[in-house]
């Protein structure tokens, strides 16, 4: 007969708990204590209330950095909501080669976002493959300032996450979709109900608790954005800094031997609150369509 020892669950689980303690647990509870100290990387570290919460409320660069990850998380939420669902429904379909365009909407998923917002930046400059091609057809008489402008810098970022997150929202509603009742499609089509119909009346309320999955996911990745921004605008956040997002921001500040690691910690706080917002309001708009 086997003993089973008293300790041995807790061995198990020790590795994942030490793990979860000392990268995420003990990192939040740290930025908490430096949020209210003027602490930098070579020293400092002396309480000082509530100051660098002041300090954010003064910061006219931390309103154009949340200005800008808010639009980015508003214009990328519907976006990368429905059209990765639009492209699950099509290559739900088993046809002939219908695995290539399944391989296509996935490959750039596995790319490196830093490669990708590089090859992103050489088509979008001014002597890249867009303006170039644009003044060839004799579209535009002038290049287009897709990363010199404060606007278009941000919607070329913002189109950059789309195209890489499709592929990867797509294969979580795929997995969704196969557990749509086939039955209900048929019985729909036997009602005289079209594919546009059954779309909005069978497969979005099958499929909607992983919308609202995919929502959150796509509002907290949108919120802390960093590497399209950072790489398009060659680490300058844009003309004038006005194209930083807030996690650009913290970099800045907590960066280098004369970082201010207290402020860095006070926009991080502020960031977490930021991102709480939208989880909650997309939580009860989906408690309302239940």
């Amino acid at each position: 007969m086997t003993h089973r020892r008293w300790f041995t669950p807790w061995l198990l689980v020790a590795p994942a708990a030490v793990w979860l303690f000392v990268f995420n647990i003990w990192p939040s509870i740290n930025t908490v204590v430096l949020a209210f100290t003027n602490a930098k990387p070579l020293g400092g570290g002396r309480f000082t209330g509530l100051a660098n919460f002041t300090r954010v409320l003064n910061d006219d660069q931390l309103a154009d950095a949340l200005l800008n990850s808010i639009v980015f998380m508003v214009v990328c939420l519907p976006l990368l909501t429905m059209l990765p669902l639009l492209i699950a429904v099509l290559v739900e379909k088993k046809l002939p080669g219908i695995m290539f365009f399944r391989t296509a909407f996935y490959t750039p998923v596995v790319a490196s976002a830093v490669v990708v917002a590089l090859i992103w930046g050489w088509m979008l400059n001014d002597r890249g493959l867009v303006n170039g091609f644009a003044q060839w057809l004799g579209v535009i008489a002038a290049p287009i300032p897709f990363l010199t402008d404060r606007w278009l810098l941000l919607f070329s970022a913002i189109s950059l996450t789309v195209w890489k997150g499709l592929g990867y929202y797509m294969i979580i509603y795929l997995s969704a979709l196969g557990n749509v009742r086939r039955e209900l499609h048929e019985a729909a089509a036997v009602d005289g109900a079209g594919p546009v119909r059954r779309f909005w009346s069978v497969t979005v309320p099958g499929v909607r608790n992983t919308m609202l999955l995919v929502s959150v996911l796509v509002s907290v990745s949108a919120l802390r954005v960093f590497s399209e921004l950072y790489v398009l605008s060659n680490g300058t956040g844009g003309p004038g800094g006005r194209d930083m997002s807030v996690v650009m921001l913290i970099q800045m500040y907590s960066r280098g031997f004369t970082g201010h690691l207290g402020y860095a910690s006070a926009l991080s706080i502020v960031l977490l609150v930021v991102t709480i917002g939208p989880m909650l309001l997309l939580l009860r708009l989906n408690r309302k369509a239940a």
